[in-house]
Order: C-alpha cells, then structure tokens, then sequence
C-alpha cells in the first residue's frame, strides 16, 4: 500500500511538474518521494532553483512560508494544513514592534524558525547553523535574540563582544529533554558519540560531543569514524541515518523526542496536495513579501 502511493506519487509530480520538498524530521515513506530533503532554510533556497512552478512543502507553516519569500512567483503549498510550530508562533511582530520602540538601540535577530509575521520587524534571520557567524559579523553591539532562548545563550557564549538578550522563547520538545534522560543514554551506551542540536538545555548539550544543526549533526555522523552515535534532536534523524548508514548505530536520545506537527503529513496528504484537493496553498500580503524577505536576504548577504 505504502509503496503504491510512492509511486503514485512520483508518476504524478513528474506529469504535474511538482517540486515535493521535506525537511529531515518528516517521516521516513515522505522522505523518500521527496526532490529534497534538508533544513528549512536550505530547502527554500533549493526551491529557488527549480523550474517547476508548483513546490509541496512537507513540514510545517514557517518553512512554507520560507519557500514563498524567496520564490514569490510559485504556487507553494504546505502539506497539512494544521502543521504549525509552537516556537514559532511564540510571539507575534507586534511584540517585536512594542520591543523596538523601547529599546531602539537594540537590533533583532530572528531564528528561522519564526513566523513571516515576525521576519518583517526582524533585522536579520538566521539558522542554528549560521546564528554564530551572522551574529558575530553584524555591526550593532546590543541585539534582541528570538524566540529559542537555547540557541540564543549557546550564541551569547560564542560571541561576547555583543550584549545579547533573549525572551523565554524555545522547543518545546528540544528544551523538554533533561539532563537525567541525556545522563541514561550515555550509560546505556558508553561507547557513543553523543550529538546534540543547540535547541537543547545547556545542561543537556554541555555533555555533547558535537553540537550542530540538524544537517551538522547527520554530516557529522556520517563522516565520523566512530560506529555509534546517540541522536540529540528529533527521532526521525536517528531513523534516517540507520537507513543512510547500515554500518553504523543510532540511538534516540529519549523516546519523547518526537515532534508531532513534523508527524502529521502523510503519503496520502501528499497526493491530495499534487492532485489539487489538499494542503493549503500560502498567500502573504504584499506588505509581509517585501519586508519579511529583508531579513532573509541580509542573512545571505552575512552569512
């Protein structure tokens, strides 16, 4: 059945002319019938590249809207309708305003995992993969860090030139795993190479071997000469590199660790997206598109 739909899927978005993006921490049967897969900025700059007019965006509302900002001119529809990120939808650009216009010294940084709305009153953007450097090369000494308060300290501790301040802000999921799951795993298997993504409580990545981003951490593991790795992000990682490295052994941090809006699309919401009767097709206002995308491009300009 599963593989049925796969092929479907692929015969249809080759007839229709659809780019299908997913971002890592989709499910294994969705990875597999996607153009992409990666994070989800390197996915909307991916999109940029493709002629298809049409791009399925299988993870959740921010990335969508990601994909939109750089490529206005395409259709972009986002897998499930309900798939949002908590983090994300934080806080509003509303408060980012209310913040400015007290602190009007102070330039916004804003973590990709953020809302249009929020891209617009931001500075600049950044990915937990760039956040260090951009933040290290920008020219103002007192910068608003938001919404992931982990990331956001664990760059204060690698740039302290800059007065870096933060809201309490974060994932849910990421900043949900505690020191005592992290200290389990490493007992369970003394052997391992321990990855954490910088979302994570100090006192959990503190006992890292590596901290990265999703991206990072999967190069990282595939490059390393060490066999057995235990997986400090989404489950869905340590399930792709199993497939990715069979030589090689991958243990879930915590059995929480799961995201449950990168869980909702499924093979089938997929097809109904390519066959026009599902998903939601992203509008932003000509307001958001022209400011939003500012934030976005002065991050490539840095970064």
């Amino acid at each position: 059945m599963i593989g049925d739909i796969q092929k479907e899927i692929l015969r249809l978005k080759k007839e229709k002319d659809v780019c299908i993006l997913a971002h890592c921490y989709e499910n294994r049967d969705v990875v597999e019938i996607a153009d992409f897969v990666g994070d989800s900025f390197q996915l909307a700059k991916l999109a940029q590249t493709v002629e298809s007019k049409t791009v399925v965006m299988c993870g959740v509302r921010f990335m969508a809207e990601g994909v939109k900002l750089l490529s206005p001119e395409k259709t972009v529809i986002l897998s499930h309708t309900e798939a949002g990120c908590p983090m994300a939808e934080q806080f509003t650009g509303e408060d980012v305003k209310a913040f400015r216009k007290a602190n009007p010294d102070y330039a916004v940084v804003a973590y990709v995992n953020t809302t249009a709305d929020i891209k617009k009153e931001a500075d600049v953007c950044v990915t937990s993969a760039s956040a260090v450097k951009i933040v290290a090369a920008m020219e103002e000494k007192n910068i608003l860090f938001i919404p992931d308060c982990n990331l956001g300290s664990y760059v204060a501790s690698k740039v302290t030139d800059k007065n870096i301040v933060m809201w309490k802000g974060g994932c849910p999921i990421h900043s949900s795993i505690t020191p005592e799951e992290a200290d389990a795993a490493l007992a369970a298997h003394p052997g391992a190479k321990f990855l954490v993504h910088p979302e994570c409580v100090k006192a959990v990545a503190d006992k890292a071997d590596f901290i990265g981003s999703t991206t990072a951490i999967m190069d990282y593991a595939k490059k390393s000469d060490a066999k057995e790795f235990i997986i400090g992000t989404e489950n869905s990682i340590a399930e792709h590199l199993k497939h990715e490295c069979p030589d090689k052994k991958f243990y879930t941090l915590s059995k929480r660790f799961i995201c449950p809006d990168m869980r909702l699309t499924t093979l089938r919401d997929v097809l109904d997206c390519i066959n026009g009767v599902g998903g939601e097709v992203i509008e932003l206002d000509d307001d958001t598109m022209e400011k939003a995308v500012v934030c976005l491009n002065r991050m490539i300009e840095l970064g």
